[in-house]
């Protein structure tokens, strides 16, 4: 017989209230091209999954709304920063909390986990996760199970928001974002001061 896995009911809750607060949230800024540095006009808004949640038993998508750009300099087509890593195709703070729990158990037990936490993930997306570098994830231990940063801080940023979603720029601040290898691109100056900082 299967072992049932058991996480706090809390630790379900508080994960869970954070990925429902970022239900519908908006992500239209970006400063410049990340390819070229040059100027933008605003293109679309695009659904993005953020999570797969279960609610009340049935499983239930969290989107969030990502703008794109198109450059015109380069003619790039750039979404704007949100609060995912490249070519994933769930939130950073999924991303992460696959990753430190993959680093403990088998995948299958990690995907096990994260339903027990009300997370919808796959083992093959654990793996192809785990089977990639992110950089390190700050995290803290809750209840015997680390627990990203990311998804902690969008916790705390969810309490007392019952009216609705958290603001776009709350939720990049929680997870970290915008990613710092994109800064240098933000900071102004002309193309080739900022090639010049790039070397």
């Amino acid at each position: 017989m299967k072992r049932k896995i058991l996480v706090p009911p809390m630790l379900a809750d508080l994960t869970g209230n954070a990925l429902v607060s970022m239900d519908g949230v908006k992500f239209t800024d970006l400063d410049a091209c990340p390819s070229c540095g040059g100027p933008l006009a605003g293109h679309d808004m695009r659904a993005k999954r953020f999570a797969v949640i279960l609610e009340n038993g049935k499983e239930r998508i969290i989107r969030v709304y990502v703008k794109r750009f198109y450059c015109r300099e380069c003619g790039t087509l750039c979404y704007a920063d949100a609060p995912f890593y490249p070519d994933t195709r769930l939130g950073s703070p999924i991303v992460d909390l696959c990753l430190l729990l993959s680093q403990q158990m088998p995948f299958n037990r990690v995907a096990e986990h994260l339903r027990a936490m009300r997370i919808v993930v796959d083992r093959g997306t654990i793996r192809n996760y785990a089977s990639r570098d992110f950089g390190a994830i700050p995290a803290t231990e809750l209840f015997g199970l680390p627990l990203p940063l990311s998804l902690l801080n969008l916790s705390i940023s969810a309490i007392g928001r019952e009216r609705g979603p958290i603001v776009g720029a709350e939720a990049l601040a929680a997870c970290g974002f915008p990613p710092a290898d994109r800064a240098a691109l933000h900071d102004g100056g002309s193309p080739k001061e900022r090639d010049q900082r790039n070397n």
